[in-house]
């Protein structure tokens, strides 16, 4: 690792507890200042002030005492580049301590690694809250939350429920038909709707309902008991549900209920650019497979593109892992920004003479305290595991489970837990892809994979069972530049260039997202309907003659050409061309133009020109017999041929002569004269 600018590495043994890394961080982190300590958080700190009084970027190996530097930083006014890395629980404290040095060079060199904050949605909740129920458990919770909140009842085919003798919130009867919006912005639809009479007595009587009624609300407590109103509910910000039954399920949810109130700052997960998106085109259906994975309903068709909800969407990423185009990019961090600490960390591990390395992708709600359980309480990760933390392991798109492999990974690993909040399903495609091109390449059997797991005992076995294919390597080292289509190019090119054993072309599952095009040349008539139809320009045609070109590496498998040709003379084929995906643009079809018979100018196509002829000539009453001259229009241009069509003096309706009519008396003539004729 070359930094741009000079840094200093404070390596903590923490109190001897494991080994001392400066000499291996020194080896791989090249350029940089290493300073080793045994207790930099108490009888070492001033050195800690020191670096930090230089000004200049300071990485320190330690998260557990991160605040105590950070508030010292702040003391100190410092205003430069603090990160921190966690080497004991990651390497430090495990078996193979000893063996972890390139490990720990490693990931210190990728915390320094700069990576965007994203962009954030404020969610506001005025405290208004619509209690769901069926009984009297949830008017017991409207009372509860009377005294915060702004609350209304809503019982659904409520039984015999006693009315109190002072109501402090409105209790209404009614079923939710559907529901929509999150936090703060909650619109539900009721059906048998209506208000309870103030003179029931013995129990609650209600008037006369109605259906379509419209309620808002920025907090929605479910104690019905039923289906939730929402796909993926406990992923929908301000839906609380609770199982009725269950007096500590509901003491919980509504304690969570009590504090929805205020603002609300969460990342926009997703950055959408709706020019790369390949769902439609004239209202044929293309790319759904964002449509088709996304857990909360938080993506809808809107015409050529499809919308994002940032509000709805809870970041699992499945969208921006499948999106082909990039049009849905994943921002926590984005793609970039993730390679680019993937290549830092392997070319450093390479650097400090670390061997068949693994990189595991985990969370930090489940993988992260899973695998500090393993250091505290277990053998700790083997040394040459390298743990790289992402918001969500369904947010890794093929480029990142193959770009790590080109780098010299031997394996590649996402830790989940068994019962996984996200559907894994997209992850799952990613990895059956990935690891059909790398086997296909040399790379070996089964080198991405998932590991589902919620006992540390469990993921120490896991990665024991990884047997890393040796065979020798070439690994890349070039640099990740530009968003998910250019980030996916280079990684193919540089996979393949890298590879033991390389081939041509890997054959791909149907849903891919990439691959080619088998034209029937034959059939095509260069009518260029599939260029205007493609959103990523993977078809083209020339502004000199008539041609169509294609490019396999911009092609994302929408079917949207295929769809649109009316020849119908288009097939996809799933693939990898990696011979295609390295060279320009290829030829499909190409024709001389058919110049023009009057003026010469070039339109159209010498083919199509001729079957058209080809096919009136002699067949129809307005280009046969005296008429054939009249073929010369289909062999002009525009212009000329309006022009001609005006002068020439023809009558388009005239056409040939017609039998008269049969009447009645003609009827009866031909019958007399038939009759006439048998006697």
């Amino acid at each position: 690792m070359k930094p741009t600018k000079q840094r200093k590495v404070l390596v903590c043994s923490c109190e001897g507890s494991m080994p001392n890394y400066g000499g291996s961080v020194a080896r791989g982190c090249q350029g940089v200042q290493v300073e080793s300590g045994d207790q930099f958080c108490g009888a070492e700190l001033d050195r800690v002030r020191s670096a930090l009084s230089s000004g200049e970027a300071v990485t320190i190996s330690c998260t557990q005492q991160a605040p105590l530097f950070s508030e010292l930083a702040e003391e100190l006014d410092f205003a430069g580049d603090l990160v921190f890395a966690n080497i004991r629980e990651a390497g430090g404290w495990s078996q193979g301590a000893a063996a972890a040095g390139p490990k720990a060079a490693a990931l210190l060199a990728m915390a320094a690694e700069p990576a965007s904050p994203p962009a954030l949605v404020t969610l506001s909740s005025n405290g208004v809250i619509l209690v769901y129920g069926c009984d009297e458990t949830a008017i017991d919770a409207g009372r509860q939350l009377a005294e915060k909140l702004d609350v209304t009842v809503l019982l659904t085919r409520p039984h015999e429920i006693a009315p109190h003798r002072v109501w402090d919130f409105p209790v209404m009867q009614g079923t939710v038909r559907n529901a929509s919006g999150h936090l703060g912005a909650f619109e539900l639809t009721v059906d048998d709707f209506a208000a309870p009479a103030p003179s029931s007595r013995d129990r609650l009587r209600f008037g006369i309902s109605r259906d379509g009624a419209v309620s808002n609300a920025d907090i929605v407590l479910d104690l019905s008991g039923g289906i939730p109103l929402f796909p993926a509910h406990e992923l929908r910000d301000g839906y609380v549900k609770a199982d009725p039954r269950d007096r500590a399920s509901v003491a919980t949810a509504i304690a969570k209920a009590a504090d929805l109130v205020g603002e609300f700052d969460k990342p926009r997960f997703i950055d959408f650019s709706a020019d790369l998106c390949a769902h439609s085109r004239s209202r044929i259906t293309g790319c759904t497979r964002c449509l088709d994975l996304c857990p909360t309903g938080a993506i809808a068709p809107a015409g050529n593109h499809v919308e994002i909800d940032a509000e709805v969407c809870a970041g699992c990423g499945s969208c921006a892992a499948a999106c082909p185009t990039g049009a849905a990019a994943y921002a926590v961090p984005d793609a970039e920004s993730l390679l680019r600490r993937l290549r830092t960390l392997l070319l450093t591990y390479r650097e400090a003479e670390g061997q068949d390395a693994i990189v595991l992708f985990h969370d930090l709600s489940h993988g992260e305290p899973l695998i500090d359980a393993l250091a505290r309480f277990g053998a700790g990760l083997p040394a040459n595991v390298l743990p790289v933390a992402v918001n969500e392991i369904t947010q890794l798109g093929v480029e990142a489970w193959t770009a790590p492999v080109a780098w010299g990974a031997c394996a590649v690993r996402a830790l989940s837990s068994a019962k996984p909040g996200h559907e894994l399903s997209g992850i799952a495609g990613n990895i059956a892809i990935a690891n059909l091109l790398t086997q296909s390449l040399g790379y070996g059997a089964e080198v991405c994979g998932l590991i589902e797991a919620d006992d540390p005992d469990i993921l120490a076995s896991a990665l024991d069972l990884i047997s890393p294919d040796l065979t020798p390597r070439r690994p890349a080292a070039f640099l990740p530049l530009g968003k998910k289509r250019s980030l996916l190019t280079s990684t193919m090119i540089e996979l393949h260039r890298a590879a033991p054993t390389p081939v041509d072309r890997v054959a791909l599952p149907a849903a891919a997202p990439f691959g080619g095009l088998d034209v029937d040349v034959d059939g095509c008539t260069l009518c260029l309907s599939c260029v205007s139809a493609c959103p990523t320009g993977a078809l083209s045609d020339s502004e000199q003659q008539p041609a169509l070109y294609f490019s396999e590496s911009a092609c994302v498998q929408c079917g949207l050409c295929a769809a649109t040709c009316p020849e119908k003379v288009i097939t996809l084929t799933p693939q990898v061309d990696f011979q295609a995906w390295s060279a320009r643009r290829r030829v499909v079809k190409e024709e001389e133009p058919y110049n023009c018979i009057r003026c010469a100018k070039p339109f159209g196509t010498k083919s199509t020109v001729e079957r058209i002829v080809a096919k009136l000539e002699g067949k129809h009453w307005m280009f046969a017999g005296e008429n054939a001259r009249r073929l010369d229009l289909v062999r002009m241009c525009d212009n000329c041929r309006v022009d001609a069509a005006m002068n020439e003096g023809f009558d388009p309706y005239a056409g040939p002569g017609r039998s008269p009519p049969r009447t009645t008396e003609d009827y009866l003539r031909e019958r007399k004269a038939s009759s006439d004729k048998a006697v």
